[in-house]
Order: C-alpha cells, then sequence, then structure tokens
C-alpha cells in the first residue's frame, strides 16, 4: 500500500488515541481537584471543630470499667463542661430517630445502613464521667452538611455550625479563667485516658480510584 493511503488509513487512529488519552487526563484532573476539595474541607471542619474548645483532646482511650477502653474521636473543654464529639460525614438523606437500632442512608439510587450511634455514646460518655468528677460531661454527634435527615434530628444529633452555636467559644481573659476552673477536672480526664490509634483516611490514590 502506498505512503499516504497508510498515513490517511493511520491519522483517524492517532486522533482517536489523543481524543481518547486526553478525555482520560481531565478525568484523571477533575477527580485529583475533588479529592483535594474534599481533603481541605475535612481539614477546615475538624479545624472549626477543635477552635470551639478552650481545650481538646483527639483520638483518646477512655477505660470502660470492664478492662477494656472506649475510643473517643474529640474532647472539648468548654464554658459549659466537656463536650464529647463525633465527627460523622455521611452524604445523603439520612433516616434515623432515638428508637432506630439502624439508620438508612438514601444518595440517589444508593441505600446503605449503619447502627444507630446513640447507644455507643452513651457509654463513652458515662466512661468520661467517671474520670471527670464534677464537671459536666455531654455528647454530640456532629455531622457535616453532605447529610440531612428529613424528618428531624435525634437526640445529640447536630451540625458542627450547630454545635458552634450551642457552645460558643471565648478568649481571652474569660477562657483562662474557664482553664483554671476546670484544671484538674481536665488534667483527670488527660491523666485517665491514653493516646489511641487515629482513624486512618485513605490515600490520596485510593480517594481517586475509589472514591
Amino acid at each position: 500500500m502506498p505512503d499516504f493511503l497508510l498515513t490517511l488509513v493511520a491519522t483517524p487512529r492517532r486522533i482517536g488515541v489523543v481524543v481518547a488519552t486526553t478525555l482520560f487526563l481531565l478525568g484523571l484532573l477533575v477527580a485529583a481537584w475533588r479529592v483535594h476539595r474534599r481533603r481541605r474541607a475535612r481539614a477546615q471542619r475538624e479545624a472549626a471543630l477543635c477552635e470551639i474548645g478552650l481545650e481538646y483532646l483527639r483520638d483518646r482511650l477512655v477505660p470502660d470499667g470492664m478492662g477494656g477502653t472506649l475510643h473517643v474521636p474529640y474532647l472539648l473543654l468548654t464554658p459549659r463542661g466537656v463536650v464529647l464529639v463525633d465527627l460523622w460525614d455521611v452524604a445523603g438523606n439520612i433516616f434515623g430517630s432515638d428508637q432506630m437500632g439502624e439508620w438508612t442512608v438514601m444518595s440517589g439510587s444508593r441505600r446503605s445502613t449503619f447502627l444507630n450511634p446513640q447507644p455507643a455514646m452513651y457509654d463513652r460518655v458515662a466512661a468520661v464521667k467517671a474520670l471527670a468528677g464534677e464537671l459536666s460531661v455531654e455528647g454530640r454527634m456532629v455531622f457535616t452538611r453532605r447529610g440531612t435527615f428529613l424528618k428531624g434530628l435525634p437526640r445529640w444529633t447536630l451540625s458542627v455550625e450547630s454545635l458552634r452555636l450551642e457552645f460558643p467559644p471565648v478568649e481571652g481573659a474569660t477562657a483562662d479563667a474557664y482553664r483554671a476552673r476546670y484544671r484538674e477536672s481536665w488534667a483527670a480526664i488527660l491523666e485517665g485516658t491514653t493516646p489511641g490509634p487515629r482513624k486512618q483516611s485513605a490515600s490520596f490514590l485510593q480517594e481517586l480510584f475509589l472514591g
């Protein structure tokens, strides 16, 4: 076959390869940008959460009174006392109540369930109270904006923004006064708990290809 005919046959193939490669790279860039945005949003949420506290502890193991330990994601010292926070990043419409054993998440055509987190929260609050003495201990399950409770919020459930409104941070001399007031109880919590393993986040490549 003459060279010019070979060129005519090969050119569409080359164009197809170039187009396919370009589309693949564009898709990869879009996916990478989405992962970057998710990671940045996650870091911002965690920073906003910790800023509420006069002091805070992350990922602590609390004795359960039976020879074991319970993992506590966040402990925030606030003017009202200690707030134990469990941060949930669940995307979709969430259906849950105090009486339901499982809560359901609907996201498009996808449906999934997870155990009602309230009983575990009760246990962890009780464990921290055993260390805190007279200091008040409360628990909150904080959900990000990616999740929506269509039929009302179960007990102890709110958003990061609502948590900040319920436990407004204080600064300066006022904050120092509260720290001094709660110093012994907070020290008892620190001494009575041990550092726990942080929840391992998916690697960038895992988030990129597995979502």
